[in-house]
């Protein structure tokens, strides 16, 4: 039998329940395994024994639960990982879930009830294999200073990409999302949240939305022989629509290329427009006469995304990939009704829907299923530079290159 290098101790306080556990770790071929009742016996064992590699965790017991011993152990450091094992409804388990990794631990999983051998070995595999995921997840952002931003931006640093949406069902391309990337000469590609805060605290917002902007209807223009008329999504913040002149400047851009408004969608997050002024709901209402399309991003996140699709002029809902994460081998039915309403919300206010986040060839089979017909994600394809998109929708124009 394989030795697994594993220290393992099983908090259950159901006899039966504890022993069956302890013996089906010892028959994988773990290397220690320790066990107790609750919360309280369980510290007693690791202060005993020393830290454990992982621990299968009960949730709901007499005495300390599982809860408490979770956060006692993430702050003293006695434990790496945690699988979760409890017969709990589904809903307060994810919401455990989601706990374990606010405590600085890592979640390899939820082994649930009864306890099936293949699973928890699945699961102690995978900790042998990413055993260095947390501390890489767990390292606090550092925002790029301002001097650095504005340096990237006078040496033209900061590149445009573009993320394709694509329609569901027949796999063609619909449109394409920009997206900006820091093409740092040492650094490589920097991801967006290390530098639009800073960006927009330094007032540049408007100068990287016209770059943007040009770089889309320039691809625009070079797509045309390929895919026809290509829409292009710019994310614009709620600051950015104060501007009175901002309609017109775009209108001005556009004019230059001799392209229609309509060839435009401009996303907004909900989160950002809840005060609206009369200059920004005029802009809207402008860029709507433009023939521009308006898309509420990361649908289903904020506290108010109701209101505004009633207040404001949109036609598209963009749903958060949070909800997409949800569905998968074993789909999580909250998830999946979230989907269904906002589908069903979509059609009957006359919107367009459009999935984000599509990362596995389950999700996109199930929201398929779901009557989902718009998605984006990488399961398609990654953000690229406007020559990569242009190579990739060379390809795709071969047969049975589709979806």
């Amino acid at each position: 039998m394989q030795v697994l290098p594993l220290r393992v101790l099983v908090l259950e306080d159901h006899l039966f329940q504890q022993t069956v556990a302890v013996n089906m770790l010892r028959q994988i071929g773990c290397r220690e395994v320790f066990s107790a009742s609750n919360g309280m016996q369980a510290l007693e064992v690791l202060q005993r024994v020393g830290p454990v590699d992982i621990a299968l965790c009960d949730l709901r017991m007499e005495g300390m639960d599982g809860l408490e011993f979770l956060h006692r152990v993430a702050r003293a450091g006695l434990v790496g990982a945690v699988i979760l094992s409890s017969s709990l409804s589904e809903d307060v388990r994810r919401a455990a879930r989601k706990l374990v990794p606010l405590l600085g631990m890592t979640l390899l999983g939820d082994a649930g009830k009864p306890l099936q051998v293949d699973a928890l070995t699945a699961l102690l595999k995978k900790h042998l294999d990413e055993p260095a995921v947390t501390a890489t997840n767990s390292r606090p952002l550092v925002l790029a200073e301002i001097d650095e931003v504005r340096s990237a931006m006078q040496h033209q640093q900061m590149e445009t990409y573009f993320q394709p949406k694509l329609n569901l069902l027949r796999g063609d391309v619909v449109g394409v999302e920009a997206l900006t990337r820091w093409n740092h000469p040492l650094g490589g590609v920097i991801a967006p949240a290390v530098f639009m805060p800073t960006i927009e605290s330094c007032g540049l917002l408007n100068e990287l939305f016209f770059t943007q902007l040009n770089d889309g209807l320039e691809l625009q223009r070079q797509a045309l022989t390929r895919v026809g008329g290509l829409n292009i999504a710019f994310n614009l913040e709620p600051v950015q629509l104060a501007n009175p002149d901002l309609v017109s400047t775009i209108k001005n851009v556009l004019g230059g290329y001799g392209l229609p408004g309509s060839s435009l969608t401009f996303e907004l997050t909900e989160s950002g427009l809840l005060e609206v002024s009369a200059t920004c709901l005029e802009n809207l209402v402008r860029l709507r006469m433009m023939g521009c399309r308006l898309s509420i991003d990361d649908f289903g996140v904020g506290f108010s995304s109701l209101q505004r699709l009633c207040q404001l002029p949109f036609n598209e809902i963009k749903l958060d990939a949070e909800f997409v994460r949800g569905l998968g081998s074993e789909p999580e039915p909250r998830c999946q009704a979230v989907i269904s309403s906002t589908l069903a919300l979509g059609k009957a206010l006359g919107m367009s829907v459009v999935i984000e986040g599509i990362e596995k060839q389950e999700q996109y089979q199930q929201l398929l299923n779901l009557g989902c017909t718009q998605g984006q994600g990488y399961l398609f394809a990654k953000p690229m530079t406007r020559q990569d998109l242009l190579a990739w929708l060379d390809t795709r124009a071969v047969p049975g290159k589709n979806i």
